[in-house]
């Protein structure tokens, strides 16, 4: 894929780029070797004074920011507003909280023989991120703050569609007040990444993506003996119970799917519904998805942009025709709007069946799969039965269902009566397919550190 910027919205090339040459790449790995040797003896206090300043430009910036991400990738312009305050509440969390999470942890020194002895956070080093288009600040920030707060250094090779933003953000923390080379953007194209993941300059990578992506990455970062942490995305399920209240859970289940145009990882996918209170449901359901406004996404009032590539519409489509031609009914949408840009409408189809491409691979745009189950017996059963394990939704009004979903359900996350979503405070990632690792909260900050044992016995002196 080319490292061009193309507006969803017309189609339109905006801007290309070149990707860096080897020359370029060396200069910019040795720039980050020594950016980490003298930024790892930088105190807790000035990285988090650095890190305030990034978070005060972003909310200066941020309305421009939200607008190229939008020109870039086609999200709505409300929700990229959203985007650029969590990605500054993001960087205060960690200057807040970074020091704490990284503290020594002491050990009672009698039990192990020793005068004094504790685990001490210690960070590693160049650190590559490999980030997709779809949060393009977000994904990127959700690394960036805390590989920045454990004195990390970061190397980003984002998606080809989102260069702007990418180098972007290598501005932001420059005049933020980063020393040089501490936070630096790869313009470098697929191919170009394994020479740079296995340069022994580079200490560990973190991806967020497809499959592929992650198995070559993980690949290859294992034959060099390299900590990775994998983001893989999703199919999550929505479970609907008969106590649930319906219309409320349809008013979230429409937000779910549809947030960021349908093409988030943790958004719900499958609805899987008990029948007593299935029609009910797909009827509160549909109605809300065919309400939803398709448009222009610099419009506030547009509630579903187009979708980033086209070749991601026309995958979806694929998996839509193949539900269809296997039995799926569709309820609403299900064709692409006429005109330039890479639209398509908020879909619901019902009667989804194994045989169907959709019930094992991840649609990624606005499109809802409802799956009618007998019980929540069969409703935890189907909730699992998907190569994917992220995040996942439960609505009831029981408690002793809620705690059966949440023991039972094979995901990285189970939100109850709620929308799946990603904060800085909670830990974020997932299991099976979806990858291994955590991103946020304390154990995000510690993914990328050596926790080193230290021992000290007697004999030292003042």
């Amino acid at each position: 894929m080319a490292i061009a910027s193309v507006n969803p919205a017309t189609g339109e090339t905006v801007k290309s780029f070149e990707a860096l040459s080897p020359a370029e790449i060396e200069l910019r790995l040795e720039r980050a070797a020594t950016a980490a040797a003298s930024y790892r003896r930088t105190t807790f206090a000035e990285r988090a004074t650095l890190l305030r300043r990034a978070a005060a430009i972003l909310r200066e910036e941020r309305d421009a920011t939200a607008e190229l991400m939008t020109l870039e990738m086609g999200k709505t312009i409300t929700s990229a507003r959203a985007e650029v305050e969590k990605c500054a509440k993001g960087c205060d969390f960690y200057a807040e909280h970074g020091a704490g999470f990284l503290a020594d942890e002491p050990v009672e020194p009698a039990g192990v023989g020793a005068v004094e002895a504790y685990g001490r956070y210690q960070p590693l080093g160049p650190v590559l991120a490999v980030m997709p288009w779809n949060f393009p600040l977000w994904q990127a920030m959700r690394f960036a703050a805390p590989a920045l707060m454990a004195g990390n250094v970061g190397l980003l090779k984002h998606a080809s569609n989102v260069p702007q933003t990418a180098l972007y953000l290598e501005d932001l923390f420059r005049r933020a007040g980063f020393p040089e080379g501490v936070f630096q953007t790869l313009l470098i194209t697929s191919g170009q990444v394994e020479r740079v993941l296995r340069d022994p300059r580079v200490k560990a990578a973190t991806l967020t993506g497809s499959g592929p992506a992650g198995q070559s990455v993980a690949a290859i970062a294992g034959d060099a003996i390299k900590k990775t942490v994998l983001e893989l995305g999703g199919s999550d399920p929505f479970l609907v119970l008969a106590s649930a209240d319906l219309e409320r859970a349809a008013k979230v289940a429409t937000v779910a799917r549809c947030q960021n145009n349908g093409q988030s990882c943790i958004a719900a996918k499958r609805f899987i519904v008990v029948e007593e209170v299935a029609d009910a449901f797909e009827s509160h359901f549909t109605a809300a998805m065919a309400a939803l406004t398709v448009g222009d996404p610099r419009d506030p009032a547009t509630d579903i942009g187009p979708l980033a590539t086209e070749q991601g519409r026309e995958d979806v489509e694929e998996l839509v025709a193949d539900a269809l031609a296997k039995g799926a009914r569709l309820r609403c949408g299900g064709q692409r709007l006429p005109g330039p840009g890479w639209y398509y409408p908020a879909t619901v189809l019902s009667g989804i069946t194994p045989a169907m491409r959709v019930w094992s691979e991840e649609v990624f745009g606005p499109v809802a799969l409802v799956i009618r189950a007998a019980d929540l017996d069969e409703a935890i059963r189907v909730a699992n039965d998907t190569p994917f394990g992220l995040g996942s939704n439960v609505w009831t009004s029981s408690s002793t269902e809620a705690a059966r979903c949440v023991d039972e359900i094979e995901a990285g996350a189970v939100f109850v009566n709620g929308m799946t979503t990603s904060y800085p405070e909670l830990p974020f990632g997932g299991v099976k397919e979806s990858g291994y690792g955590r991103e946020l909260s304390a154990h995000g900050i510690r993914e990328f550190c050596n926790l080193k044992t230290v021992w000290v016995g007697a004999g030292l002196e003042e």
